[in-house]
Order: structure tokens, then C-alpha cells, then sequence
């Protein structure tokens, strides 16, 4: 754990010249009204497909924002309600959700963390499946995946086949069913960067959140950050080393990152650790 702080607070403080605002945090498509200032307390899906979610898989896959009476969501909460107030401070309406190396559990933060936004009858939020070398979100929360993005890529389908309500009021799911085989030339194609202007210009509501595969692994996520607002990194108690968070982060252009959450950490009996 100390490696991780060490790493991040050096990062912190290269980064905070450039960009002051950043810091550690911790841890629909049918939307009928296009005001930020107007409460979509119910939203009505013609188009879009409405599914029903397993309650214990989520809880199997650690998906626990839904539940309000579960103490392990407030930390979502509290995640929300930073990212909320710096995106709307400058304009931002999209999010792009990374890590170092694999296992940080970036995917289920990016889960909850859209389906706490979405509870704000003020925003609705769309969640996309961007890590076409591992995706996870639709089976994580177990929803049909009959049309994917893999369909948008190869011209098969549109966004209107694709997207999924998880009978979750204000949020979308943009799944992906399976691996993209040329993942990063696939998300610098121009068909990729008409979706992300479609999916952030469509509703002035909408907080769309991008789950991008970790940073290390591949260039897929510098190809998509200049198309991105702002980039929340997930970080991992005793899965990256120090060098692998500041080689993660010196490829974020400071002015994007948004903040850092440390995931799995065991302090105090708490599932994340707040700096």
C-alpha cells in the first residue's frame, strides 16, 4: 500500500502544477428531457431494450450501487458526487476509466460508479464497454448481448440495436460481447469517434463513462483519450508496481486526470481507502 501512496502522491505533485483541480479520490439512451436542470425522475425506453438483472449476480460480481440499505455503495456515492461537481465545473461530460495492469478492478468501479451517477434524477448515464480486449461489462452484469459493439464496428447494427436498459431508471449499457482482434486501430476509426460525439452530443443529461483497458497493456488508450474528457485512474493495493502507476501515469495528460481511486484496500475494514 505504501508503494501505491508513493507513486501517487510523486504523480500528484507533477501533475497539480499543470492541472490544481486534479487529486486522489477514493473510492439512456430515451431519455425524454434534454435539461441538466430538470429532474428525470421516470424515463420512458421506446427504443431502447429493457432487461431485468439477477440480483445475486451482481452481488457475485461485486455490483452493490443499486442498494441503498448496502453500506458497501456509499463509497460510490461519494465517488459520484466528486466527479459530478469537477465535470460540471469544467463543462466535462464524459469519462474514460483505466488502470496500470489488469486485475485493479476498473470494470466494477466504472459499474457502480454509473449506476450511482444514474441515480441522480438529474443526469442519466450511459456506460460503454471500450476495452475490446477484455470486456466485461455485460457479463459482469449479465445482460443479453444479442446485438454488441462488436455489430456497430462491422456495420451490422446501430446504436439503437445495441444499447440495453438494466431496469435501472436514466442508465444505458453499450456492451461488448467479444474481443476485438486489431483493438486500437478499431477505436481510431472514425466510425469509434462519430459513436463517442453521438453518445456525448445526444443529451445534454448524459454522463457517458468509457471502461478503457488498463494503460500498459496496449496504445488502446491513448488512442481514445484526446476523444475523452477526463480519465479516472484505478489503481490496485498490491497489483501494479510503483513504476507501473507513474509509467500509467505520465501517458494522462494531466489536464484529463480527473482523480485516482485505490481499490482493494484493506484499511479499516473498508473496501476503498480515501486520501
Amino acid at each position: 500500500m505504501e508503494r501505491i501512496k508513493q507513486a501517487v502522491e510523486k504523480a500528484k505533485s507533477k501533475q497539480n502544477k499543470v492541472n490544481p483541480k486534479a487529486r486522489t479520490l477514493l473510492v439512456s439512451d430515451s431519455a425524454t428531457s434534454s435539461s441538466d436542470n430538470e429532474d428525470l425522475e421516470k424515463v420512458e425506453y421506446e427504443k431502447t431494450k429493457v432487461v431485468s438483472l439477477r440480483e445475486e449476480l451482481l452481488e457475485e460480481n461485486r455490483i452493490v450501487a443499486f442498494d441503498k440499505s448496502n453500506p458497501k455503495a456509499m463509497p460510490f456515492d461519494l465517488l459520484r458526487t466528486q466527479i459530478l461537481q469537477k465535470m460540471e465545473t469544467n463543462g466535462w461530460r464524459t469519462l474514460a476509466i483505466t488502470s496500470p495492469t489488469p486485475g485493479a478492478g476498473k470494470s466494477v468501479i466504472a459499474i457502480n460508479l454509473a449506476i450511482s451517477i444514474a441515480q441522480q434524477t438529474n443526469k442519466t448515464a450511459l456506460l460503454a464497454d471500450f476495452d475490446l480486449r477484455r470486456p466485461r461489462i455485460g457479463t459482469y452484469l449479465g445482460i443479453p448481448m444479442d446485438k454488441s459493439l462488436n455489430d456497430i464496428l462491422d456495420g451490422s447494427a446501430q446504436i439503437h440495436d445495441v444499447i440495453v436498459n438494466p431496469g435501472i431508471q436514466r442508465l444505458v449499457i453499450l456492451p461488448t460481447k467479444q474481443p476485438v482482434t486489431e483493438s486500437s486501430e478499431a477505436l481510431s476509426s472514425r466510425k469509434i469517434a462519430n459513436l463517442i460525439k453521438e453518445l456525448r452530443e445526444r443529451y445534454e443529461s448524459r454522463i457517458v463513462i468509457f471502461d478503457l483497458p488498463p494503460v500498459l497493456v496496449s496504445d488502446d488508450v491513448i488512442v481514445v483519450l484526446p476523444q475523452v474528457d477526463c480519465v479516472l485512474m484505478v489503481v490496485a493495493n498490491g497489483m501494479s508496481t510503483k513504476k507501473e502507476i507513474e509509467e500509467s501515469l505520465s501517458h494522462i495528460p494531466p489536464e484529463k486526470l480527473i482523480g485516482i481511486v485505490f481499490n482493494k484496500a484493506e484499511i479499516e475494514s473498508t473496501p476503498y481507502y480515501y486520501d
